[in-house]
């Protein structure tokens, strides 16, 4: 099977993310001025944690569509031991 090499959805929305934290970051950069260094922090602690859970949940859900898409192929194919006659050994 020939399939393209792609940026997978797990590393692609994470990243996003990761660069969107980054910008809001550098915006509200102004609060760490001010002092509020739990507040700043704390949010961007909590964004962290949301991306690598989203980053994990993306990857579950690639790789249960890939076996179920692998299952699927077997199903429709099957193996070269399907094909092969079996002796009946009720008979005997």
């Amino acid at each position: 099977m020939n399939k393209k090499s792609k940026i997978k959805r797990s590393v692609v929305f994470p990243l996003i993310m990761l660069a969107y934290l980054a910008a809001m970051a550098w915006i509200g950069r102004d609060r760490l001025e001010r002092g509020e260094y739990l507040y700043y922090f704390g949010i961007i602690g909590v964004g962290l944690i949301i991306i690598v859970l989203l980053y994990f949940s993306l990857r579950k859900k690639e790789q249960l569509r890939q076996q179920r898409e692998e299952e699927l192929e077997q199903q429709q194919y099957g193996t070269y031991a399907d094909d092969t006659p079996q002796e009946d050994t009720t008979t005997k």
